[in-house]
């Protein structure tokens, strides 16, 4: 999506920076696994079909992908691709309004998960889609067996809205509210977003 291609969202401990070129081959890498491509509902692509996925991804106004980097790492190496721990994405159907979105998380570094930062990154992302995109519905869709982010996202205020026996999976929704936003904010604490980043 055009409108963050310029966009730095600092939490504490996490950053998100738009998927750029550079990030491609360490998120080639992470889609190789068998794991990841079963809890994201993905098939392998070739290098070159993922350097067309991320040119894509950039131009296509529909979809709204940020590249997760661990805050510490970043600020000791000054390297975004080594401080790469995963990716976050909204998705939205309707081509006319950009109110009703289906968000994703993935946490593909294996020593970054179970720290919260997942939570943190999908929490910015949201209030990202609120602040800046007017969303005011958000959708996830989580596989049967992917119990920790059924249990986030339902910490998070998710409700079950339907089930999938064909696809193996949840389908859950959480309408955006003022008290609902407030909880975002008062969850993140202090956070920045940037533009004019490149």
């Amino acid at each position: 999506m055009h409108i963050n291609k310029d966009t730095i969202i600092i939490g504490k401990n996490v950053v998100l920076v738009p998927y750029r070129k550079e990030h491609v081959l360490r998120y080639h890498e992470w889609m190789q696994s068998e794991e990841l491509q079963a809890l994201t509902a993905s098939e392998p692509l070739t290098l070159e079909e993922e350097y067309e996925m991320q040119k894509s991804w950039l131009m296509d106004e529909n979809k709204c992908t940020f590249i997760v980097l661990d805050k510490s790492k970043y600020e000791a190496t000054g390297s975004e691709t080594e401080s790469m721990i995963g990716d976050t994405n909204l998705f939205f159907a309707n081509c006319d309004d950009k109110l009703c979105a289906e968000a994703e998380i993935m946490i593909a570094e294996m020593w970054a998960r179970g720290r919260r930062c997942g939570w943190e990154a999908m929490l910015l992302m949201f209030m990202y889609g609120i602040d800046t995109l007017g969303v005011k519905q958000y959708v996830v869709k989580i596989s049967y067996s992917n119990r920790i982010s059924a249990n986030m996202f339902k910490t998070m205020g998710f409700e079950e809205i339907s089930r999938s026996d064909v696809f193996q999976e949840i389908t859950c929704s959480k309408i955006v509210d003022e008290a609902w936003a407030s909880w975002l904010r008062t969850c993140l604490g202090d956070f920045k977003v940037q533009t004019g980043f490149s």
